[in-house]
């Protein structure tokens, strides 16, 4: 049996890379598995050679000890592998086939999943609706930043590319199909994005780059993004997006003098809970800012698309309404505007199919967009700490070394 490691959340700021079981297709007790979960069989499952698997920034509110995630889980929930065994349940995989494997677990049978609504499985976790790979209370499943990892129900789960050669010649546009290209794409959608459209994204991270790029592949007129990053800020200009620096002020203003008017069409939220303030409030943490600021800034009768991430458990959180997810949101105006708001997690596989067709057709450049770089197994903690600095980058792990630099 192969040996396995995989990178490890230790507790706040901290990570390593421990040597960990070789997946099998048997649910084993650990940290955050829930006692029902543990011993479940799962011979409709595959393991995985890890191609590629990339740090998140929903990965990095674990590790800051934002989330209650306990201490020993093996992170990773983007993950791209090579099939090396197969459940006897499996029909339509083989040994050998790449593939792409969306963050959300679903069984493929439920009502949810039938309806697509895969990001919230009724069954893959006995505690709430909705399972990921080394997330936090999202069912224990262990993550794919590692050599190996056990996909379950794959033959609904896994994504497979028709050219395999092919793939790894364009694969660091590929990783991103397993969360930030669909998750940036979902808020567009959701935001209503379609050709001629007027868009903000606030956040220029790797959601905020994928949701502008994906605007752009919908046809908006124009995209414009905001961040207090400037490196990051320069990265969205650097695929022709407007856009705005918010520890200036009020976004409006600098809105209205890129289009002329104060409002768009469709608002995206790609930053979440740990949002900050605007303008001389930008050194503060205030998780309400984006989706409060968004309602003022879209237009009446427009859409919110909310891929950002907020959380029901936030130790981390300025104050005890905080902590549990309450934030002070302004309903009130955006009842009165007749806003539209799309929260929870993308479901990827609505979406990856097409983007994947996207990518191999070359009509999405989504690597250059984020500015995808490619890193070692052992290099993942310092690619936590580069991240969590600010650094302009998605961070591809290449744990067995077939990725190219």
């Amino acid at each position: 049996m192969p040996d396995n490691r995989g990178v490890a959340y230790m507790g706040p700021g901290a990570v390593e890379v421990q040597t960990i079981d070789f997946p099998s297709f048997t649910v084993q007790d650990g940290p955050g598995v829930p006692q029902e979960n543990v011993g479940r069989e799962c011979h409709h499952g595959v393991i995985l050679k890890i191609v590629s698997t990339n740090i998140c920034g929903s990965d990095q509110h674990m590790v800051r000890g934002r989330t209650t995630a306990p201490e020993g889980l093996i992170l990773g929930h983007e993950i791209t592998g090579e099939v090396v065994e197969k459940g006897r349940d499996v029909e339509f995989l083989d040994e050998g086939d790449l593939v792409s494997i969306p963050f959300n677990i679903a069984c493929g049978r439920c009502r949810n999943c039938k309806q697509q609504d895969t990001g919230i499985c009724l069954t893959v976790n006995p505690e709430r609706p909705g399972a990921a790979y080394g997330y936090v209370d999202m069912g224990g499943w262990v993550g794919g930043q590692a050599e190996y990892v056990m996909v379950p129900y794959a033959d609904f789960n896994c994504l497979k590319f028709p050219d395999k050669a092919q793939a790894m010649e364009k694969i660091l546009d590929l990783t991103m199909l397993s969360d930030i290209f669909p998750t940036g794409y979902h808020g567009c959608v959701t935001a209503g994005v379609g050709p001629g459209s007027t868009v903000y994204v606030a956040g220029a991270g790797p959601v905020g780059l994928a949701a502008a790029h994906s605007a752009q592949l919908l046809g908006a007129a124009v995209v414009i993004v905001a961040d207090l990053n400037e490196a990051r800020l320069k990265q969205a200009a650097s695929f022709g997006c407007e856009t705005v620096d918010v520890s200036k002020g009020d976004p409006k203003d600098q809105i209205e003098q890129i289009l002329g008017v104060p409002e768009v069409d469709a608002g995206v939220d790609a930053v979440g809970f740990e949002a900050r303030g605007h303008g001389e409030h930008a050194s503060e943490e205030q998780p309400a800012t984006v989706l409060n600021s968004l309602m003022d800034l879209t237009r009446a009768g427009g859409k919110l698309g909310i891929p950002g991430l907020y959380v029901t458990g936030d130790p981390g959180a300025s104050d005890e309404a905080a902590q549990e997810g309450s934030l002070s949101i302004r309903i009130g105006l955006g009842w009165a505007k007749s806003h539209s708001f799309a929260t929870g997690q993308c479901p990827v596989m609505k979406y990856h199919r097409d983007l994947m067709q996207a990518i191999l057709n070359d009509r999405a450049q989504i690597a250059k967009a984020v500015n995808a770089k490619v890193i070692t197994l052992d290099e993942a903690p310092q690619g936590y700490d580069d991240f969590d600095k600010g650094e302009s980058v998605k961070f591809v792990i290449n744990p067995n070394g077939l990725v190219k630099s």
